[in-house]
């Protein structure tokens, strides 16, 4: 998987509670060009009991809101299964001419599944329910590896500790969160 250096991605679940975190940081080579960017969203109406399915993306931001567009065309046509519709949606980014140089990764989940999607077609359900991707992924996975065994935090308090020394850590993150839950 291509590594993007342009922000941190965290999702953490526990049972059926699941946690999304993206940082709010916009770098344009070596310059901040934004601190509070939005970076995940919640589709209303899919996924496991239709109670909604979160996305974050990392990577050049039209790039992702085009992908984002095409996997809630996927979910449409399986509103109730994600792994379904992400899979057709990594067929489709692999196999399409301009989708193809899409710079990109996503993360989504449901009540029930987290998937890392990207445009080399993985589908990837990751180990333990915790899935980071940008640039600060690998930091804000780790901690959030630790935390989900030696403590009782629920998934979003996870996310914002981890998020935290991720962008203590890494340059292309920062530590204004926005977080969603199911």
């Amino acid at each position: 998987m291509k590594t993007i250096r342009s922000t941190t991605i965290l999702c953490v679940r526990k049972g059926e509670q699941v946690a999304i975190g993206g940082d709010g940081q916009v770098t344009m080579q070596v310059t901040v060009a934004k601190h509070d960017a939005v970076k995940v969203r919640k589709l209303e109406g899919f996924g496991a009991g239709k109670a909604g399915v979160l996305v974050g993306f990392a990577g050049a931001a039209a790039d992702a809101f085009s992908l984002l567009e095409r996997f809630e065309e996927k979910l449409k046509v399986s509103p109730e299964n994600i792994k379904k519709a992400a899979v057709e949606l990594a067929k489709l980014w692999r196999t399409d001419r301009m989708l193809r140089r899409l710079e990109s990764l996503i993360i989504v989940a449901d009540r029930s599944t987290t998937l890392i999607i990207s445009g080399t077609g993985d589908v990837i359900e990751p180990h333990e329910g915790v899935a980071g991707i940008g640039s600060g992924g690998n930091f804000a996975t780790a901690a959030a590896r630790a935390l989900l065994a030696h403590s009782d935090l629920s998934p979003a308090a996870i996310v914002k500790s981890a998020m935290g020394i991720a962008a203590e850590l890494c340059i292309y993150t920062n530590d204004r969160l926005t977080m969603l839950e199911l």
